[in-house]
């Protein structure tokens, strides 16, 4: 952890306000001896380690479509559903072959949910224009308010699970644990709203959060990037016209070419028994400096 963490900040000062596929950042750490890791930062207990092997990777969260920016909230103490984050998931979902009705009642749930949440308005700064702006509605569109009765909590007491990971989706009727496997690959839940890094989100991704592209003009906008990263929100305006989205389809605050939310995947293989470890680690837009949000560990 304290290597991945180390690797992130160190390319946040090097190529500050941008995160692309072949960063350092991207290199998967291969299945290492500890005693050989410990050895080489000099630990003198570098030795106990012979029996024991660390390997992971460090995977973009921005790269997916976040749960979290179907609610907005574009003034303190509201939180609405937004029509146009709700559209884009919609179109995702119809893309992997799943029903597009389930976009509008994972919204729901999902707003129920932060109703009830202590951190439901926190907010963090995004510099992918170079000036602070609130993340709690910063993903753009239109929003608007349920209608009462519609969908507002039922009257049982019992408060809605708040949404923790894409796993929560298991809580929305609906989704199956099969559908959860077909989505995890381009679908998460992080804190707060952020904006798709068109340095590395996939195809799908894409032609899901850009009105008007199919999924074929996706693939072939990826299939350039690989020659040549983006280096602005308007080099990816440029390319998404290039790919025939019109101006008007384009909202650049739902686009970025930089990350602060990052998946550290790691593996602990010790003997027989092994340790798979997932923690999402923010990293500041301006310092740069890393922390741990959440950690999973499965055995």
């Amino acid at each position: 952890m304290d290597w991945t963490r180390l690797i992130l900040r160190s390319e946040g000062d090097t190529s500050a306000g941008i995160t692309y596929l072949g960063g350092v950042w991207g290199v998967p750490i291969a299945k290492t001896r500890l005693s050989d890791f410990l050895g080489q930062i000099g630990e003198v207990r570098a030795s106990e380690g012979a029996a024991t092997y660390l390997s992971g990777s460090i995977e973009d969260a921005e790269s997916k479509f976040n749960l979290r920016n179907l609610v907005s909230s574009p003034v303190p103490g509201v939180l609405q559903l937004n029509v146009e984050q709700i559209a884009a998931f919609q179109r995702l979902l119809v893309e992997l072959g799943l029903s597009g009705q389930l976009a509008q009642s994972t919204a729901v749930q999902l707003r129920n949910g932060l109703n009830h949440s202590a951190t439901r308005f926190q907010s963090q700064t995004s510099t992918a224009g170079g000036s602070p702006t609130p993340v709690g509605g910063a993903t753009g569109g239109t929003t608007f308010t349920n209608k009462p009765g519609m969908d507002d909590d039922d009257d049982t007491g019992v408060a809605p699970l708040q949404m923790t990971s894409v796993d929560s989706l298991l809580d929305v009727p609906g989704f199956t644990p099969e559908m959860i496997a077909r989505l995890r690959p381009f679908v998460t839940y992080l804190p707060t709203n952020t904006a798709v890094n068109m340095n590395t989100a996939s195809a799908e991704v894409i032609a899901a959060v850009v009105p008007g592209m199919s999924l074929s003009n996706a693939q072939a906008f990826v299939a350039r990037r690989q020659t040549v990263f983006f280096h602005n929100v308007g080099d990816v305006q440029l390319a998404l016209q290039g790919s025939g989205v019109t101006q008007l389809a384009i909202d650049p605050s739902l686009f970025d070419v930089t990350t602060s939310y990052f998946f550290i995947h790691g593996r602990v293989d010790h003997e027989r028994a092994e340790v798979v470890r997932t923690t999402l680690v923010y990293r500041d837009p301006l310092t740069h400096t890393t922390r741990i949000v959440r950690v999973q560990d499965q055995l």
